[in-house]
């Protein structure tokens, strides 16, 4: 895995201070390799949300990747950014590069997205009636509700009609002279159950079958993300699932059948580092508690808002000990662990977390009027 080492994350904090958020694009690079050599027929669609850096979509674009986009600004943050390509390759660019996988969208922002001829979801029957008054040149893709049962971050409750609704609300969409390209799904981020992938692959083969015997041909389908990051070893590699996603897909669906995917922490997750300095030293009933100037308010709000938790480790050797690390914050939600094992720290000392890249900084606030973090790009 491409890694930094100690020292260059040091030399970077000491030349920009902290707190920092590092950004690794060999890292990117090298996941965004491995998700396609190990899935060879799917085509990933960056899940923009994950970290909407214009650096990160940028690399991944030259990598070859495409875009999945839940909002207008990050559907125009990859647009603008790709569309110069050459005249000879840009026809119909947007579908091959974007997907706006948002199933509910405001009325404004479809009417925004209607001169694109956009690729968007869709799961009920008020979406139909606002996507035929004000995107009617949109494609679609149907997302139907699969489990979501042993991933880290659940969506079922939220989106995705369920299957034995789906042909039904197709005919509603053709009914109202709109196209159903394919289907999609998502068994919810940090999946680490992979018969959640089999049986949404499954239920999505049989709504196909259903759909083509009521006149669908449908070309389209969209494997969702939650693909899991080795935040420890509990974490089965992701060469695991990959076999039975390809077995499966070599099983299911014919090979006209194209097949994407909306990768977001995978590709990103291991690429960025954060470092912070210690700024407050205390013992509180016996243990040693160190405060940091950073919070979950900042970049480790993957700990509140994506059931994260990130270790935090110190630069500096010794013995270690159980210590409690908050955020800079006053905030007493501010709590980013109550158990670390880390050496005899004093102020000014540099503590770091590894994988640290997915759905933290990029929902970062302004709490308490502390900035986030700074950001810097290596080996772009």
């Amino acid at each position: 895995m491409a890694r930094l080492t100690a020292k260059q994350l040091q030399d970077l904090a000491w030349e920009h201070g902290t707190p920092l958020v590092v950004v690794n694009h060999d890292a990117i690079r090298e996941n965004y390799a491995t998700f396609k050599r190990l899935l060879p027929r799917v085509q990933g669609y960056y899940a923009v949300k994950a970290n909407p850096a214009p650096e990160i979509v940028r690399t991944l674009f030259k990598a070859g990747a495409s875009f999945d986009v839940a909002s207008l600004s990050e559907f125009m943050l990859v647009y603008d950014l790709i569309r110069h390509r050459p005249a000879r390759v840009r026809q119909d660019f947007v579908w091959d590069k974007i997907v706006y996988a948002n199933p509910v969208k405001a009325k404004e922002t479809l009417e925004s997205l209607d001169k694109y001829k956009p690729l968007v979801t869709f799961d009920n029957g008020t979406e139909v009636v606002k996507i035929r008054e004000f995107a009617p040149r949109a494609g679609l893709l149907l997302r139907i509700r699969v489990p979501n049962t042993g991933s880290m971050v659940e969506l079922s409750s939220k989106f995705g009609c369920d299957p034995g609704e789906a042909v039904s609300l197709m005919e509603e969409a053709r009914a109202a002279g709109l196209e159903v390209e394919g289907l999609s799904f998502h068994v919810g981020s940090q999946c680490t159950n992979f018969e959640n992938y089999v049986q949404a692959l499954n239920m999505s083969a049989a709504v196909m079958r259903e759909a083509a015997s009521r006149g669908f041909d449908l070309r389209v389908l969209d494997i969702g993300g939650g693909f899991p990051v080795r935040y420890n070893r509990h974490v089965p590699p992701f060469s695991l699932l990959a076999r039975r996603i390809n077995a499966e897909i070599d099983r299911l669906f014919p090979g006209d059948v194209e097949i994407i995917a909306e990768p977001g922490r995978f590709f990103v997750a291991t690429a960025i580092t954060s470092i912070a300095t210690v700024i407050g030293k205390a013992v509180r009933d016996g243990k040693t508690c160190y405060y940091i100037d950073d919070s979950v308010y900042h970049t480790y709000s993957g700990i509140i808002f994506d059931h994260c938790p990130y270790r935090i480790h110190a630069f500096k050797k010794g013995p270690a000990e159980v210590s409690a690390v908050f955020g800079r914050t006053c905030d007493g939600l501010d709590t980013i662990s109550q158990a670390e094992m880390l050496p005899d720290l004093q102020l000014d000392d540099l503590v770091y977390s590894l994988d640290i890249g997915a759905y933290s900084n990029a929902s970062a606030t302004w709490f308490n009027g502390f900035p986030p973090a700074k950001v810097v790009h290596v080996n772009e």
